[in-house]
């Protein structure tokens, strides 16, 4: 039996609603799969919020905390000195100010190539995690790890962690955008894991210098994704139905 023909089979088996989502799987892959990081980015948010309210800092954000620190000396993170150098400079690719130049810098040059619509995703991209961070953190209130093993400053809230948001939306709202405009998969594969990797880097930064639990990060890992592939979602169906209007009015 071919394919075509074990297709044309299965679509006689099932309902007309399973082979409606089996064609949209295999023709809109990109957007069941943002769609799922959506979902699961805000029930998983949800369930670390009823964790962290019920816990607080005990278990594993406690553990987690310890085993980056010197025996003994817990203002001082694990590792050379290079290292902890190395996570202060890295951790401000989440910070409010880099994010705010790198957007300015990224629609300044969509602008320059009209492209409208992404420098406008990009825009509400960060004002919308920067909204989301205030608004949980006011909502929440969780206290910062204890002072003494903080290696860095910090000012507001702790949950979630707003560095861990805002590169998350920031980095892979970039990263979709370039994506587009490719047309192989694996320079597609390459930038998107890039993103990835930039906004894995900076939440892991956060917790190794003490400034956020684990939960706090992985908080914001949860949000900013979701967020991000949100907007992407909302830009895929505006594309889309435009595309149809164009097709009737041609029609």
């Amino acid at each position: 039996m071919t394919f075509s023909e074990f297709r044309h089979r299965l679509t006689e088996i099932l309902p007309p609603l399973a082979v409606r989502t089996l064609g949209l799987a295999r023709t809109e892959a990109a957007a069941l799969g943002a769609f799922l990081v959506t979902a699961m980015g805000a029930l998983l948010f949800l369930e670390l919020a009823e964790e962290m309210a019920e816990q607080g800092d005990r278990g594993l954000d406690y553990q987690v905390l310890e085993a980056l620190r010197m025996p003994g000396d817990v203002g001082d993170p694990i590792g050379p000195w290079w290292v902890e150098e190395a996570a202060a400079d890295l951790t401000a690719l989440g910070g409010i100010s880099v994010l705010s130049l790198f957007t300015l810098l990224a629609v300044t040059y969509l602008l320059l190539q009209r492209h409208r619509g992404a420098a406008l995703r990009l825009v509400l991209g960060l004002i919308g995690a920067v909204g989301l961070s205030e608004g949980l953190k006011s909502v929440f209130e969780r206290e910062r790890p204890p002072v003494a093993y903080q290696a860095v400053e910090t000012l507001n809230a702790s949950f979630p962690s707003g560095h861990a948001l805002l590169a998350t939306v920031f980095y892979l709202s970039l990263g979709t955008l370039v994506a587009q405009g490719l047309t192989r998969r694996r320079e597609k594969a390459w930038v998107l894991g890039a993103a990835v990797l930039l906004a894995l880097t900076v939440g892991l930064t956060r917790v190794y210098l003490g400034a956020h639990w684990l939960s706090d990060v992985l908080a914001g890992w949860c949000v900013g994704a979701a967020w991000a592939m949100s907007l992407w979602l909302a830009a895929w169906a505006l594309e889309r139905y435009g595309r149809h209007r164009e097709a009737r009015l041609a029609r």
